[in-house]
């Protein structure tokens, strides 16, 4: 293969300077193949992003790949949606029916935003408007394409893709991209050996060039969290107050539910009421709970429905009011897990004032976002343009993250070959940086972090 004439080429339009807005945009002489395509969330300086025009035309765009159903991996599929791309996405079974519940419910909270917005005047927009709405979230559903075979699928210009199992949350997968002879390997989010549902991941596989996520590329995971969890539980039922956790509606409710349950079977917390106050995370229980009785291979097989059932399921508008003011001791997971959004909201609103209560992150708290200034000691946060004060105690609980840990990614990555070079990419500039030197100290890998919209070529390594 000529050194001049790259089989294809790769440019980041997301994940690259920061850890929300996963896309990568792969051509050929041939084809344009999108590697997801995710929002950009956190700071203000990100969020913009998802109003410019979109960096490359949709229309010109064959076909997307995706690898989970996180709202930084697919919830810019309705914007594509809207300005005309009508290729297949190709995805896991889990995932397509995972990401039709997230983007419709995306789309619901953008169009409740602008109501709220133009409503009480605090948008710089007038009117207010939504990023997009539930007809451009339709539009991208019907364009998910389930791969179910075990094998490669055929792409738009030659390419193949092959899914393989992440364990990050159900349905998510890493990618293995083959075009021109040079196989690219893109972790999307890397889940962990020890999650409480999901099998671990599946080896990993050798390829030319790897794109890597660094969420927690300086960092290791706490062994602590089913303590820290316990202790805050009781500390809370004991003054009476309300434990409140803002949890990703995909993934991290059913977790919690799990631990939960093994918590209150070994003693370790009260037996309080257990509510889940998010209709997205009901729809999505029900796509874990689907999965449990069918004893799909993705999940351990000592999960089972029984574990996630004793638990009230408040869908309705009435029942999440009645739990802004609850009449005693109970635990109440709601979404979204940044506190972004969603009926948390109201219940961060009503509980946040109160000492007796308190509020448990278990979650990645992107740097901008409510829950990362509750974590950060915040005295007041702003929710519907109104600031609320926080007297409630607020417990940073680690070790619940679907993401692999630095040392866990490193250890999956030591069984393949070095490849040409690898990209390192949705983390936060600290993270991604020392990801990339354990890299390139630990494995011997050429470890590099692109820019924002930097383009390389994608080369077979050298034998």
């Amino acid at each position: 293969m000529s050194s001049t004439s790259p089989a294809a080429t790769l440019t980041f339009l997301g994940a690259a300077g920061t850890v929300t807005g996963s896309k990568f945009l792969v051509e050929t002489d041939g084809a344009r193949l999108l590697v997801d395509c995710g929002l950009f969330q956190g700071p203000r300086q990100w969020r913009r992003r998802n109003w410019e025009p979109l960096p490359v035309d949709p229309l010109t765009i064959d076909a997307v790949v995706l690898t989970h159903s996180h709202l930084d991996h697919c919830g810019a599929l309705p914007l594509l949606a809207r300005h005309g791309f009508t290729g297949p996405v190709v995805c896991s079974p889990g995932t397509a029916a995972l990401a039709a519940i997230v983007l419709r419910d995306a789309a619901h909270l953008e169009e409740l935003e602008a109501e709220y917005a133009r409503r009480d005047g605090y948008s710089k927009h007038t009117p207010a408007l939504p990023l997009f709405d539930t007809d451009d979230a339709e539009k991208a559903i019907t364009l998910l394409q389930p791969h179910t075979g075990d094998g490669p699928t055929r792409l738009p210009g030659g390419a193949t893709v092959s899914l393989h199992r992440s364990a990050h949350i159900l349905g998510s997968t890493f990618a293995v991209l083959d075009i021109g002879g040079v196989r690219t390997l893109f972790t999307g989010d890397m889940g962990r050996p020890v999650h409480p549902l999901l099998a671990p991941p599946a080896p990993a596989v050798d390829a030319d060039v790897v794109v890597t996520e660094s969420t927690y590329g300086a960092r290791q995971h706490a062994t602590t969290g089913r303590a820290v969890l316990a202790e805050a539980i009781v500390r809370t039922a004991r003054r009476g107050g309300v434990c409140l956790l803002p949890a990703f509606a995909v993934d991290r409710t059913p977790s919690l539910l799990v631990v939960l349950a093994r918590l209150r079977q070994d003693g370790a917390i009260p037996s309080l009421p257990v509510h889940v106050d998010s209709p997205m995370a009901l729809r999505a229980l029900e796509v874990y709970r689907r999965a449990a009785a069918a004893h799909d291979p993705q999940l351990r097989p000592e999960v089972t429905d029984e574990l996630l059932s004793g638990v009230h399921l408040d869908a309705a508008r009435g029942d999440s009011e009645r739990l802004n003011y609850p009449a005693g001791p109970c635990i109440i997971i709601s979404a979204s897990g940044m506190a972004t959004g969603g009926r948390v909201l109201h219940h961060l609103a009503a509980q946040l004032p109160d000492r007796r209560n308190t509020i448990l992150l278990t979650g990645y708290q992107v740097p901008g976002t409510r829950g990362a200034a509750l974590a950060d000691g915040a005295r007041q946060v702003k929710i519907h343009g109104e600031y609320v004060p926080v007297r409630a105690e607020v417990v940073v609980v680690d070790g619940f993250s679907a993401h692999a840990d630095a040392d866990e990614l490193l250890a999956w990555f030591t069984t393949v070959h070095p490849p040409r070079t690898a990209y390192v990419v949705h983390g936060e500039p600290d993270s991604a940086a020392t990801f990339a030197r354990r890299l390139g100290d630990e494995l011997d890998w050429n470890a590099v972090v692109p820019g924002y919209r930097e383009k390389v070529a994608l080369r077979a390594r050298q034998e």
